[in-house]
Formats: structure tokens, sequence, C-alpha cells
């Protein structure tokens, strides 16, 4: 027979619950350090850059213009590999979870950790996406701040011994913090929080994300000005204009080729990193075979064409195309299809730093292309070309992150041009219908798959914590005296053994019978009718149970007050149902 116990309640460091004037001023704090830390981690960016590619000891650097200066000759060849080696050391030494773009490891601990990460992370995440990209690794710098901001937010919360779920807001606060500060982009980064991060949408996690938001954008603009990412006159309308149904049309295959697009960015990135982990040698020789092969194509692109193109974030490459500067739609094509080899051996040879602007260029430089194609295939068309590079570079942020509002949100923000809000959401919905249907993982999740740590979508998070212990629990149980004798448990019900009136061992017809021994006893938690299924399911977890008592008095384990059970049974139901609604 399987004999249980209850267990004692959760021996962690007192909780303390904040009020939801303390999570707004707690926000306030973590917004400033986003927006501090974006200004600083840019300043990190252009010192390393110009060290490495200008052998000049200076901070300020335009990541929106070329690098047109090559001091080394071939020795450029060496700068990513020098990086690559820096980068290693730090990720292996200090902060492994520091591998990567990022965004992951945020998710992750949401939904596995309670939104604990170590503040180790925000320092070694800083330096070595700075060391990555500013020794040109095609990564971008919006996902470290996400995970800087994070860990903030998070150390934040662990000092104070928050509940979990207000460290997860603190969490989501960071990471949108970041993004505004990073894109100029406030909206933005609420609705990437939305999207992605918090496990509940409510005024009291809605209101520090976005206090924390606009402090982090208020800094942020004090500290590298109020113009927006890409300040381009040709772009900021601020009139609405009814544009050609026809234009409107020609989005709908624009979007079936940025779908694809995506899942090859998505895949890629993964398939360069189960090939880069086959290979024999260690992590250092791994990633410097990588950066090998990207100062090899930095070195041949500058001799060949003046300019780097691929290097870095490639903003400079996406203003170009942007301004028109970039007309010939087989070079923007091979563009792209660079950047694309760029960032796999980047990210998955082991480098630090975001996709967000690795997916831009992809998307600016692919839309360009289809558009001046569609423009010389068929002459008197409306194309516009500039609105293709748009919505490509909406698209493939959307669709290979499944965050469509926020890559309409923002590129709205980050161009100032509302004409583009119509063929953005045409591209970016149909672009991640196409993902969603061959591939149903995001390039967030799929890394979290492959873990094993399956996420649940937003709004299924939602739910969860608007359930209560009464809307799941099992009143299949029957109650027996527990006397010498064992007595004969049911074949379908949970049976609770009483003594005195007293629980004292559940039996369990569905656990197999080698676990049914008194040398292994397993314990449960008592629970009210009325607890919150997250909070439940949180005790559960830290006890290390699958059985809750659902009891009107906890305090007291009296055999009279149970009212229900919670089995593996229920939850499993639960989730089914779930699965059900959301596919």
């Amino acid at each position: 027979m399987l004999e249980t116990r209850p267990i004692a309640e959760d021996t962690t460091p007192l909780e303390k619950e904040q009020s939801l004037l303390s999570m707004c001023l707690l926000a306030l704090i973590v917004g400033a350090i986003g927006g501090i830390g974006a200004w600083a981690f840019r300043l990190l960016i252009g010192l390393l850059h110009n060290l490495l590619f200008l052998q000049e000891a200076q901070l300020a650097y335009d990541a929106n213009q070329h690098t047109s200066v090559n001091p080394w000759g071939m020795g450029i060849i060496l700068v990513p590999v020098a990086g690559a080696v820096v980068v290693t050391w730090l990720v292996k030494t200090f902060a492994p979870e520091a591998k990567g773009h990022g965004v992951p490891e945020v998710i992750d601990a949401i939904h596995y950790h309670g939104g604990t990460i170590r503040p180790v992370v925000a320092i070694v995440k800083s330096i070595a996406s700075a060391v990555c990209i500013g020794s040109g690794g095609s990564v971008g710098r919006e996902g470290p701040i996400i995970q800087i901001g994070s860990a903030f937010g998070s150390t934040v919360g662990q000092l104070l011994h928050i509940p979990a779920r207000q460290r997860i807001t603190l969490v989501a606060a960071g990471a949108a913090a970041g993004i505004a500060a990073t894109f100029n982009a406030p909206l933005g980064g609420i609705v990437f929080a939305i999207e992605l991060l918090l496990v509940s949408i409510n005024v009291r996690t809605l209101l520090p994300v976005s206090i924390a938001t606009v402090t982090a954008t208020y800094f942020g603009e004090a500290l590298l000005g109020t113009h927006p990412a890409f300040d381009l006159e040709v772009l900021r309308t601020t009139d609405f204009q009814l544009q050609s149904p026809w234009l409107m049309m020609s989005f709908i295959p624009f979007g079936l080729l940025m779908g694809l697009a995506s899942i090859l960015f998505v895949k890629g990135i993964y398939w360069a990193e189960d090939a880069f982990d086959a290979m024999p040698g260690n992590e250092y020789t791994r990633h410097c075979s990588g950066m090998l092969l990207v100062g090899i194509i930095l070195f041949a692109m500058f001799h060949v064409n003046g300019k780097y193109f691929v290097e870095g974030i490639g903003y400079s490459t996406i203003m170009d195309v942007l301004a028109s500067r970039l007309t010939d739609p087989g070079f923007l094509l091979f563009l792209c299809v660079l950047k694309l080899i760029t960032t796999f051996l980047t990210i998955g040879s082991g480098g630090s730093g975001g996709v967000f602007s690795p997916a831009m260029f992809v998307g600016a430089t692919l839309g360009a292309s289809f558009g001046l194609t569609v423009h010389m295939i068929v002459p008197g068309f409306p194309i516009d070309v500039v609105m293709f590079a748009l919505a490509g570079m909406a698209a493939m942020i959307g669709a290979s992150t499944g965050a469509i509002v926020t890559a309409s949100v923002m590129l709205n923000e980050m161009t100032d041009d509302v004409n583009i809000i119509m063929p953005v959401i045409i591209t970016s919905v149909i672009a991640c219908a196409v993902r969603k249907l061959i591939s149903p993982s995001s390039i967030y999740t799929l890394k979290l798959i492959r873990r094993g740590h399956i996420v649940p979508e937003g709004l299924q998070a939602a739910l969860d914590d608007a359930r209560n212990v009464a809307h799941l629990m099992s009143t299949n149980y029957q109650i027996v005296a527990d006397d010498e004798s064992d007595p004969i448990p049911s074949s379908t019900k949970v049976t609770i053994l009483g003594r005195d009136g007293e629980i004292k061992r559940l039996v369990d017809p569905l656990v197999p019978v080698v676990q049914q021994s008194a040398d292994t006893p397993v314990s449960w938690v008592m629970v009210r009718p009325g607890d919150s299924l997250v909070s439940t399911l949180r005790k559960m977890h830290l006890a290390g149970v699958s059985i809750a008592v659902v009891t009107s008095t906890p305090e007291s384990s009296s055999v009279d007050n149970v009212v229900g059970v919670l089995t593996p049974r229920e939850l499993h139901l639960y989730r089914t149902e779930l699965a059900e609604l959301f596919e």
C-alpha cells in the first residue's frame, strides 16, 4: 500500500507580498536601470568596435553608418576570432546562460524558475554581447539588454524576497524597459512583455511594466536622443494615405515568402548549433572556427565593396535599403543570404547577442529585393519598395519570434511612418501563419522545447492564473478507517485513510504498484478550494508532490473537513482541454 504523509509548510525564506504602490516604485528603479543600461551597453559596444576595427579608443559610434576604414588589411579576419576567445571564456567561466540570444533564458526563468535569474548574468551578458557585436559578430543588441534588464528586475525581487508572481512582473518590466530604451519604442516594449513574458495580464502587472517602460524610454531619450531608430526624412509621414488595393493585395504573396524565410531563419540557427556541437574540439575551437568564417566574409565584402555590410547589428545596411541607396535586387538578395549565413555562424558557434536586428536586416533586404523584382517584371505596377522593406522587417520579427503585435507597433515607432501599418499587419500575420503551420515553435520556444521545457501561450497562462482549486478538484474519493489491518482501497477512487478523525495515509489507485511501499512514503499538501491554481501548483512543485487534499481548513488534518482531491488525473484533463482550446 502507498503510504503518504503531509508536508510541512514551505521552508524557503519568508516571502513579502508587495503592495501595488511598492511594485510601481520598484518598477521605476528597474526602468531607470534599463534606460541607463541600454546607454552604457551602446557605449561599451562603441568602444570595443572602435578599438577592434579602427584602432581608436573612443566611445562615439553610430551603428547607422558604415565602417569605411580597415587599418588591419587581411588581419581583419582575426578580429572576430579574438572576440570569440573572450566571449567563450566569459560564458564558459561565469554564466552559460549568456550564450545565444538571451530571450529564451528569460522565458525559461519565468515559467520554470519562478522568475529567478542569477545577478551575474547581467554583467556577463553585457560584456560578452558587447565583445561579440563589437568584434563583428552578426547579432543584435536588443536580446542582451532584454536579458540584462530582466536579470536586474529578478535581482531586486530576490533581494526583497517577494513572491514569484511579483518577481516575474519585475522580470517582464526589465525586459520591456530594455526593448523600449534600445529602440526608442515604449509601446513596443509594453506589447513585447504582454505577448511573450507576462503570465497574467491585469492592472497589477501592467502598471509596473508600463512605468518601467516609460522610465527607460525617458532615460534612453535623454542619453541617446529623441530621434527614431531609423531617422530618415522620407519615412516621416504622419498623415494616412489611401493605398492602391492592388498594392495591398501584393503583400499577401509577399507574406507567404516571408513566412518561408522566417522558417529558414529559425531552423537555420539551431541547425548551425547542432552542427557546431557535433564538431570535434571544445567550446573555444568551435566558436573560433565559426567566427573565422565570419572574418573571412567581412574581409571579402570590404575588399570588393569597400563596406562590410553584414558586420554587427547591420543597421547601416538597413539604412541604405530604406534610403533607396541599394537598388540591385540581385545584390540585395545576396546580402540577405549572407546575413543569414553570418548569423548562423555567430550564434550557432556560441556567440552572444540578439536576433531582432538580424531578422530586420533579412526582412529589409528580402523585402526590397521582392519589390524591385516585381517593379522590373511589371513596370506599371504601383510598387513602393521601401514599404516592402519595412513590411519585411516586421514580418521577420513577428513570424520568427511569435510577437506579431510587437513587431507591428515597434516598426511604426522606429520609423514614424503611419502608412506602413496595414502592409505590416498583412505581411506579418500571413508570415506568422505560414511559420506556425510548418514549424509550430518560434525561435524562442524551440530552444526551450529542445531542453524539454514546454512554454504555454500567453492566454493559456492567464487562464491558469484565473482558475482556483475548486475548478479542478475531484470529489471522486473515499474516506475509510485506517485500523491495524490494511483496508482494501478502491480501484477507481483516491482512498483517504483516517485514524482518530485525522488523515494518516492516502492511496491513489493509479500509482504504479512498484511505488506502493511504506519504505518510500509520498507527501501531500493541503489547500483550500479558493486557492489559486498557480499558487497551488507552485506549492506542490516546491514540496515535490503530485497530490493535494482540498479541505475547508488546511490548518487541520481532520477528515471531516476534506472536500476534494487534486491529483495528476485532474491536471492532465485540464491540460488536455486547454490544448484542444488553443489548437
